[in-house]
């Protein structure tokens, strides 16, 4: 759980994309916990609804709203509704990600588009639709990263590419709304327990296994601890820090790429 005080938050709106399940829907629960009012997004009516029931049932405000965020103009709309459910929005988090295992020669021309336009694409919609709404000064953006986007990683030439592109976006962005008042940072989580894309990296005992042993920590981290740094860079407690690309891996970005699933 978070070590952060109930109330930190209150009074903020947040809007939380991709956020039907794993990484992405804990930072949403963490940050409605800490008093925010949230909108989670994701392209399945079910799930998002799921989701955002799930986080109704502790006490918390939020809605969910269905929508694919390659849709340029249905994230807009998607924006307009947070902003007339709930007000101006102070945090932003872009989560959205698409990924397969594949070579470079295995991709087809619509895999790699698929994931180029989810994960950064994806990503510019977000940003791009979401800052008319945005309460200035004082707000705060977040996109959720991988390791392909610092080290080339084999079988991921279509992530390594999307993730490398929505990180210099984070930091050009930190530089063109700095003086607005918009922070923009980037998280990049290690291998993470009981995430989707884990599971796709890891897909047996023996990967995942593997995939515990290749950090320095020698264990998966938890989607609490992501969400606990998520909530930290939204709050005052991170006011001075914009344009940064933060792990959150157990240090296994240090080691070089084509760790995960990997010995030591």
């Amino acid at each position: 759980m978070a070590t952060f005080q109930d109330g930190l938050l209150k009074g903020k709106n947040a809007f939380v994309a991709g956020a039907s399940s794993g990484i992405n829907l804990q930072i949403a629960t963490r940050l409605a916990q800490a008093g925010a009012a949230v909108t989670v997004l994701s392209r399945s009516p079910d799930k998002i609804e799921a989701a955002a029931a799930g986080i109704r049932a502790t006490g918390a405000n939020c809605i969910g709203i269905p929508q694919d965020v390659r849709d340029h103009e249905g994230v807009g709309e998607a924006f307009a509704k947070s902003v007339a459910a709930h007000g101006p929005i102070d945090i932003i988090v872009s989560g959205a990600a698409g990924n397969f295992v594949a070579p470079f020669n295995g991709i087809s021309y619509n895999g790699f588009r698929a994931v180029i336009d989810i994960d950064l694409v994806g990503c510019y919609n977000v940003m791009k639709q979401g800052f008319p709404h945005l309460r200035t000064p004082g707000a705060s953006v977040i996109t959720i990263s991988a390791p392909q986007a610092i080290h080339p990683y084999p079988m991921q030439a279509h992530v390594n590419a999307a993730k490398a592109g929505a990180d210099m976006l984070v930091k050009t962005l930190a530089v063109e709304w700095g003086p607005l008042g918009v922070r923009v940072n980037s998280i990049i989580p290690g291998p993470i327990a009981d995430t989707e894309g884990m599971a796709r990296l890891a897909p047996n005992p023996e990967a995942m296994a593997k995939s515990a042993k290749s950090t320095p920590m020698q264990r998966l981290g938890t989607k609490d601890e992501v969400a606990d740094l998520a909530l930290f860079l939204c709050s005052d407690a991170a006011a001075y820090i914009t344009g940064a690309i933060i792990p959150c891996d157990g240090g296994l970005c240090l080691l070089g790429a084509g760790r995960v699933g990997a010995d030591r």
